[in-house]
């Protein structure tokens, strides 16, 4: 009979670490890129002219090798450091289109600030980590985005 089993010595581990983070922010959905009529149709309610507020709670996942001696994927305290950095001091109690550079003409969708977290994170996570970031705008409506 083969032995199929792996030896815990040779084994590669593969880990995934999720922090979750909470923020609030107001925003406005419209398109420069249409009508007043289409982004009213488009938009309805959450095209209004004063805006609207969340409080958006982000989970971002990274993946990887679990280090043999230290036993984590990374850091949990550098992934908070990085969260607070990319996500909490330019996103929260803010208005996302006129205080984030990002969205003066991007439509600040949960989409697009799935896209600008993940794009922001990439740049100060170690290469390869990040696996997902996910934004509940509500509990009924969230967000998933890989880097695709």
């Amino acid at each position: 009979m083969v032995d199929n089993s792996v030896s815990n010595d040779t084994a590669e581990r593969i880990g995934y670490i999720t922090r979750v983070q909470c923020f609030s922010a107001c925003h406005r959905l419209h398109s420069n890129n249409l009508s007043d009529e289409d982004n009213k149709r488009v938009f309805g309610k959450c095209d209004n002219p004063n805006g609207h507020g969340h409080n958006y709670k982000v989970e971002v996942t990274v993946r990887g090798k679990i280090d043999r001696v230290t036993g984590m994927v990374m850091n949990l305290t550098d992934l908070k450091k990085y969260i607070e950095e990319v996500v909490m001091v330019p996103l929260d109690h803010k208005n996302l289109d006129k205080d984030v550079p990002y969205f003066a003409d991007v439509v600040s969708t949960t989409e697009n600030l799935a896209v600008y977290i993940w794009d922001n994170m990439v740049k100060v996570l170690p290469p390869g980590l990040l696996y997902e970031v996910k934004i509940y705008e509500t509990d009924n409506n969230i967000v998933v985005y890989r880097g695709e």
